[in-house]
């Protein structure tokens, strides 16, 4: 009986460290293309129905918080270098820190869509409510965004975001350049 037991305690016990390590990547459709996350990206409900999906990315040591990636797709949105421009706006940059050293745009390519990578650095100017022009603004140092956009065929905006403390992005960076390679038609 004692055998059993102990038996049946460590069946469980291995069963339940498999299941906590054995998370799953999630397959994302956007602008008719395919790709699949990192499976350590957690996945969260949208926060709202402009997002196509949200994922919870685990922060740096030493971080105030998570960071999160957020895929995007909206009819019209203004345009490729006017989406850019509003990114920007929702950062201030250090004090004598040149916008060339802050903010550093460059062509890619998602799928077979030509696009822009943006990298921002600098103190976030959070908003709850980000189209609420009396909503009150957190100022969070120290954050970094990655920004993809793009425009698919129907012309949609289609922008992928990964936003979080400095430290936390730059220890995602790869995966999250790698879901963006990995869509495809």
């Amino acid at each position: 009986m004692t055998r059993r037991l102990l038996a049946v305690a460590v069946l469980t016990a291995f069963g339940t460290l498999a299941t906590a390590d054995d998370k799953k990547a999630t397959t994302v459709e956007v602008g008719g293309l395919k790709g699949t996350t990192p499976a350590d990206w957690t996945t969260e409900k949208p926060s709202n129905e402009m997002r196509l999906a949200q994922f919870k990315l685990e922060k740096e040591k030493g971080d105030p918080e998570d960071a999160s990636v957020v895929v995007f797709s909206l009819p019209g949105g203004g345009g490729v270098a006017q989406n850019l421009t509003r990114q920007e706006a929702k950062f201030k940059l250090a004090d004598g820190v040149k916008k060339d050293d802050a903010v550093k745009t460059d062509d890619t390519k998602v799928g077979d869509y030509k696009g822009k990578y943006q990298d921002i650095k600098g103190t976030l100017l959070f908003k709850a409510a980000p189209f609420d022009p009396n909503a009150k603004v957190t100022e969070k140092e120290k954050y970094r965004q990655l920004y993809v956009i793009f425009e698919d065929d129907d012309k949609k905006t289609i922008s992928i975001w990964l936003l979080g403390p400095e430290k936390t992005v730059e220890k995602h960076k790869k995966a999250f350049d790698e879901f963006v390679k990995s869509l495809k038609k």
